[in-house]
């Protein structure tokens, strides 16, 4: 039992050594996460859109 309180001790302590981002930083990382994402879904969906109608170009 004394190990897993320590165990939890031990993450308490390296939580706190933990340098979280601001909210300005936490803001800029997420707009720049969902920008990419959409950045790609759109990319690829563009792609899979076009080689589906080659595909069914080449199959007529």
């Amino acid at each position: 039992m004394q190990r897993i309180l320590n165990f939890f001790r031990d993450i308490g302590r390296e939580m706190r050594k933990v340098s979280w981002p601001k909210r300005k930083e936490m803001t800029t990382y997420t707009i720049t996460v969902l920008a990419t994402v959409a950045f790609f879904a759109i990319f690829f969906g563009v792609v899979d859109l076009g080689i589906s109608e080659l595909i069914r170009l080449i199959l007529e």
